[in-house]
């Protein structure tokens, strides 16, 4: 691989992947704190918390970041040969629109918004 091209994955993944995959790490806080309300034990659910948010944040370090990344490579790989560089836009693009629903949907509606309907916490 050109020193160019990866470059430029090493730009694309620092800029905006790991910063998407950070925002969803933020979403899944934010679900991880609205479904703790459920255990009344304060130590408890403090201690719920921050295993769910440990657990969270390596699978996002571990796993998913790597697995967008890949993603984009093959897209860009892929479309390189057929239409440039816009495969890998339209992934970007699409990626950035679901990150910024998911947060419209939590910040006007609430952290259930995003979830199924068996996974919201009673009403009391």
């Amino acid at each position: 691989m050109p020193a160019t091209a990866m470059k430029n994955n090493t730009v694309v993944r620092d800029y905006f992947i790991l910063p998407c995959c950070l925002l969803l790490l933020n979403l899944c806080n934010t679900i991880v704190t609205y479904k703790a309300g459920v255990i009344h034990d304060a130590i408890l659910r403090t201690a719920c918390i921050i295993a769910m948010v440990l657990f969270g944040s390596s699978v996002v370090a571990f796993a998913v970041s790597p697995a967008i990344s890949s993603l984009v490579g093959w897209t860009h790989h892929a479309t390189r040969r057929k239409a440039g560089k816009a495969g890998e836009l339209l992934f970007l693009g699409i990626l950035g629109l679901l990150v910024f629903w998911l947060y419209y949907r939590v910040s006007t509606f609430g952290p259930a918004s995003i979830l199924p309907s068996d996974w919201r916490n009673a009403r009391r």
